[in-house]
């Protein structure tokens, strides 16, 4: 592993799990793992984007004033949730002292207790709330995945660090094709990656993509199982569900959706 990238308890990955350090070596890395956990582990010590690692790592090193007592993960954020999930939630990238610092996406941070209480309410967490890595918190027939894994600054990744980073997800979403049956969206950006990562695994997408909508659901037909959905949410940021855009019954009716779809109702 390369120099700073010291293991912690819990750690998805090993002494010896490779570090991709370009785009090249995140393809073909992501292409060898052969289930999600090999994955984790290979995202959780990726390298590749420089911008990405110095804002991550100093994040870390300086901390915000409310946590300066706490050890922050500052690596990049693998997804978290049911290896056999029906239900994938997209969302754009963790946040500084959110999944920067706890290392669980959508996890310390206002983003994350509206989507986590809102998960819980529709009986697919396990609890209201997801504090810390450690914290007890299990996903039931969910998992939540990013479009970028590392936390970028002013929360906007470039272009080249988007695509650079879209293996991770493409893997991903194909280890994890066979069970899902619709994928909820957070927000425009993480709408756009999805169609592209889709693309990349030979899925037949309509022409033209349909725009990002809030309650937008796409149906995929395959030819080797049921549809998969794809449904629009806006952003549980707090731009949305401060100024009223997103409300909690507008979550909720999402994850109802969600499950009716994925059959589980």
């Amino acid at each position: 592993m390369g120099a700073g990238l010291g293991l912690v308890a819990g750690d998805p990955a090993a002494p010896g799990t490779p570090v991709a350090s370009t785009a090249a070596e995140v393809a073909r890395l992501a292409a060898t793992a052969e289930d999600l956990a090999a994955l984790d582990g290979l995202v959780s010590v990726c390298r590749a984007c420089p911008r990405l690692v110095e804002w991550r790592e100093t994040v870390a090193a300086t901390r915000r004033r409310a946590y300066a007592g706490e050890h922050y993960w500052g690596r990049p954020v693998p997804g978290f949730g049911a290896a056999d999930a029906r239900i994938g939630v997209v969302g754009l990238a963790p946040a500084a002292h959110g999944g920067n610092r706890t290392g669980r996406v959508f996890t310390g941070d206002r983003s994350g207790d509206w989507l986590f209480a809102a998960l819980h309410r529709a009986g697919l967490a396990s609890q209201a709330t997801s504090v810390h890595a450690g914290d007890g918190l299990t996903l039931r027939h969910t998992r939540i995945l990013a479009a970028v894994r590392c936390a970028p600054p002013a929360n906007k990744p470039t272009t080249v660090e988007r695509d650079t980073c879209r293996p991770w997800l493409d893997r991903e979403l194909a280890l994890l094709w066979s069970t899902l049956r619709t994928v909820v969206v957070l927000g425009g950006y993480g709408w756009s990656v999805l169609w592209s990562a889709l693309r990349d695994l030979d899925v037949t997408l309509p022409s033209p993509r349909p725009p990002f909508a809030h309650g937008r659901e796409v149906r995929l037909d395959r030819p080797d199982g049921p549809p998969v959905t794809v449904l629009g949410c806006y952003h549980v940021s707090q731009q949305n569900t401060f100024t009223g855009r997103l409300t909690a019954p507008m979550l909720d009716a999402v994850f109802g959706r969600a499950r009716e779809l994925a059959g589980l109702t």
